[in-house]
């Protein structure tokens, strides 16, 4: 599984880059705050949503502590998408939020 830490992600979004974010928390654990822009996709709904996903981009999964944006990234990897897994998810982020 690839894995990006939340400092690397920050410092993406500090350069400029436009970053496919996909949270995968549950509608009240992303509105309590969530990473500038990300998406917010339940884990339960992903295999139902992932047709609206693009396997040309690449994706971020981000969840609370990094293990169920794990699960995820191990499913949309097994269908062909990219993806990697923020560890340590937003325990360790210590950037804005929306």
């Amino acid at each position: 599984m690839n894995v990006i830490t939340a400092k690397q992600v920050e410092e993406l979004i500090k350069e400029g880059k436009t970053l496919n974010l996909i949270d995968v928390r549950e509608a009240d654990e992303a509105a309590a705050g969530k990473i500038p822009g990300a998406v917010n996709t339940p884990l339960g709904l992903i295999e139902f949503r992932m047709n609206e996903l693009d396997k040309t981009k690449d994706y971020i999964i981000v969840c609370r502590s990094g293990a169920r944006s794990g699960r995820a990234t191990q499913f949309l990897e097994s269908y062909g998408f990219k993806v990697k897994n923020m560890t340590g998810g937003m325990l360790a982020w210590e950037g804005s939020v929306e």
